[in-house]
């Protein structure tokens, strides 16, 4: 998992978009690591995924969500590829401005 761990990025709305309008955008919720997530796609875990997808920890971001980050192309997400998908999670400004996972 280390790997995957390493390759979680920060990317802006507006760069992940187009991964959104070809269906490979995957919103994981904040109580979860992206590392596991994508771990867990990569290995196959049917049960752990279908477990976060019946919770909805983990997503198909809804139209509501689209259309508001849609007001603010800057917004920040953590992010990481797990070809075909891109898992992301929101990230908010803590007091000092710096950019956390939600």
């Amino acid at each position: 998992m280390q790997g995957l761990a390493a390759q979680v990025d920060t990317a802006q709305w507006q760069w992940l978009r187009a991964h959104n309008e070809r269906g490979a955008l995957i919103l994981v919720e904040g109580m979860l690591e992206l590392a596991v997530v994508g771990e867990r796609l990569v290995a196959d875990d049917a049960a752990a995924v279908q477990s976060w997808l019946a919770s909805r920890l983990v997503s198909k971001p809804t139209a509501e969500q689209v259309a508001a980050w849609n007001t603010v192309p800057d917004k920040l997400f953590s992010m990481l590829v797990v070809s075909p998908f891109v898992l992301i999670q929101e990230q908010q400004e803590d007091e000092g401005g710096t950019c956390v996972p939600e």
